[in-house]
């Protein structure tokens, strides 16, 4: 049973807005918390139903989120849909929550100007949102220079008009759920693209764009890492790889590179896929890398066919603890005793959003029905 006084702690900070709810998830507002887990059982979008769940590893939760489903624009005549936002944040939370407070604004902006929704608005929102994160680090370079070596994966999805966006800078992925109709089995599709330097396409490409630099990936400890340090090669943030003015002191050396740099290291432009929903497309599931490190894409989408929708978002995050678990030859109950911090040398910080995609409902030109808001990060949990 949760206490009324974690709840009161829990509650601002994972806050669907009520108008958004129906009466029949209205004892699952707020969601529920199990220890280090945080779940929204069931609700639903614009689109269909949904669940999410989060857990945490790191001492500050380091993963923001957020569904979004209602008005794409600030115009109330603009396109309806649903949008979600999965934000894996590396050396601090603070892009990952900046990117929450902001990218969605961004396309809701563009969108407005634009009469409608498309893959060019959606990177202009990305690299909106990434000057005006730089722009932060350069005001609070001088007190808090360790801002410049904080960074966000960012795993976009919106379903739009009939449409499925799909925009990724990092290694965080989605997965589609298509139930094949000839053999009335389900398959799974890994609709984003990557940007981890484990993946020679990767560096294949970090080697193009910088030609004259034989170190831009170097093997370190078995595991490929641009310039030795990070292993991803897209981001929203990490300004000490995108501005030289940022890779000097009072930045931790560990951070600062030896030779000075013209070009970014790093890039904020997503992989953007765009394609029709069809019929057999029954469900995505949105997930930052921590999930995908314990289940593979098709383990995945056999657990979310074959449970109940309710609370699966939660399923899919145990069924990764429990392989985490095995993988250090432990059980699941006692990987729960662990608490953060300490928990995050056997797990990741996992997000999970699925999904659930109705034809009927995304085939319809427009909609009326109730707005919907939750946005998830840290501070769900009271530092002790």
């Amino acid at each position: 049973m949760v206490s009324a006084a974690l709840l009161r702690i829990v509650s601002p900070c994972w806050k669907p807005s009520v108008e958004g709810e129906n009466s029949r998830d209205s004892s699952d507002v707020s969601g529920r918390v199990d220890g280090l887990l945080w779940s929204k059982d069931s609700g639903q979008h614009v689109n269909g139903e949904f669940s999410m769940a989060i857990i945490q590893a790191n001492n500050l939760l380091e993963d923001h989120s957020q569904l979004e489903s209602g008005s794409m624009s600030l115009l109330e005549s603009g396109p309806h849909g649903t949008f979600v936002g999965i934000y894996d944040g590396h050396g601090g939370p603070e892009a990952a929550q900046f990117i929450n407070d902001h990218l969605f604004n961004n396309i809701k902006k563009f969108t407005s100007e634009n009469q409608g929704m498309s893959a060019d608005i959606i990177n202009k929102a990305f690299l909106a949102t990434e000057e005006e994160f730089l722009s932060l680090v350069k005001n609070q370079w001088l007190s808090k220079p360790q801002i410049a070596s904080v960074g966000s994966c960012c795993l976009v999805g919106i379903i739009c008009s009939g449409l499925l966006y799909i925009a990724n800078a990092g290694d965080s992925r989605v997965v589609l759920g298509r139930q094949e109709k000839a053999v009335k089995v389900f398959k799974a599709v890994q609709l984003s693209f990557e940007h981890n330097a484990s993946m020679e396409s990767v560096r294949e490409e970090l080697h193009s764009l910088h030609p004259n630099d034989p170190q831009i990936v170097v093997l370190k400890h078995k595991v490929w890492r641009v310039k030795g340090i990070i292993q991803v090669s897209r981001s929203i943030g990490d300004a000490y790889l995108k501005k030289a003015e940022f890779n000097r002191e009072p930045l931790l050396s560990k951070f600062r590179l030896p030779k000075p740099f013209h070009e970014p290291i790093l890039k904020a432009e997503p992989t953007i896929l765009v394609q029709k929903l069809y019929p057999g497309d029954q469900f995505l599931i949105f997930a930052s890398d921590g999930l995908w490190e314990n289940l593979s894409n098709q383990e995945a989408v056999d657990i979310v066919q074959s449970c109940p929708r309710s609370g699966i978002a939660r399923k899919l995050v145990k069924a990764a603890l429990c392989e985490a678990a095995k993988k250090r030859e432990m059980r699941y109950s006692d990987l729960k005793k662990i608490d953060r911090g300490v928990r995050r040398h056997f797990h990741d910080d996992i997000t999970v959003i699925v999904l659930f995609l109705d034809s009927h409902l995304i085939s319809r030109s427009s909609w009326h029905g109730p707005l919907l808001s939750i946005r998830g990060g840290g501070g769900i949990f009271p530092n002790t």
